[in-house]
């Protein structure tokens, strides 16, 4: 039997999920060095070409969550993507049901039971307040931290400059979480685990030197469902976030059970 062909999949609603990234450490996702430049930094950060501010990609934390849930479930990263990177696929139907990671993030689409993903991850903007603070910075919006990569034989060192945003900067993040059964309210809760896992991990690079801690807060979670788009419902600014008083991870996951009821199907 295939297990809920594409053509089978019928959106019962969304689930936005938005708040802050605030970062704890200095936090580095490199960018491309366009041009060469007398006095740059070696490792430049990503920014937006035209405000030339510094995000986060929303393929950074997407792949970041996806990897660590993978280890959490035990799930072997047993699919190539790319040159260095693996990740986890089913590769039978009998597994797929039960598995967190594939039915959230989605399977390639030449496999036989393949689905969508649940989960869309906007890229994050620095928020106007973070933006304002930060502009004044030499680069600008960010800092240059000084580091020597130290030879293990001869003990001689090579100096480097690595670009980061410093700690305390704010960044507004949005993720969409598409509901197709009744048991997508359930496996809700694991978004919710690979956002914690990533608070007590680390984003970007240089993460076991103390780049990278972040943290989300002020987090707001809104419903919208398929009666909701067919009437025109759908401004979340006029709505009432299902969350309640959960807004920061830990609550939210201990309190999964009331704020899923809110998730009328």
């Amino acid at each position: 039997m295939v297990v809920n062909k594409l053509e089978n999949i019928d959106l019962l609603g969304k689930v936005i999920i938005r708040g802050e990234i605030i970062t704890v450490t200095g936090l580095h996702i490199g960018g491309s060095q366009v041009k060469l430049e007398i006095g740059g930094v070696d490792t430049p950060i990503i920014r937006d070409a035209i405000t030339n501010e510094p995000y986060i990609p929303g393929s950074s934390l997407k792949g970041k969550m996806r990897s660590l849930l993978e280890k959490a479930e035990g799930k072997e990263q047993n699919q190539k993507v790319g040159r260095d990177v693996k990740i986890h696929i089913c590769d039978n139907e009998e597994d797929y049901p039960n598995c967190k990671v594939c039915k959230i993030f989605g399977t390639p689409g030449e496999k036989e039971f393949s689905e969508p993903t649940r989960l869309i991850v906007r890229d994050a903007p620095l928020t106007d307040e973070s933006a304002k603070s930060l502009k004044g910075l030499e680069l600008p919006y960010s800092e240059v931290k000084f580091e020597n990569v130290i030879d293990r034989i001869t003990s001689a060192a090579t100096p480097r400059q690595i670009e980061r945003v410093p700690p305390g900067a704010k960044f507004d993040f949005e993720m969409i979480y598409n509901v197709f059964t009744k048991e997508d309210k359930d496996n809700l809760k694991y978004v919710f685990k690979a956002m914690k896992l990533l608070e007590d991990d680390y984003l970007g690079g240089q993460g076991s030197r103390g780049y990278g801690k972040i943290k989300f807060e002020k987090m707001r979670i809104y419903w919208n469902s398929k009666n909701d788009y067919e009437r025109g419902n759908v401004d979340i600014e006029t709505k009432m976030p299902i969350n309640s008083d959960y807004s920061n991870l830990l609550d939210l996951i201990n309190n999964f059970e009331d704020m899923k009821n809110s998730i009328g199907l």
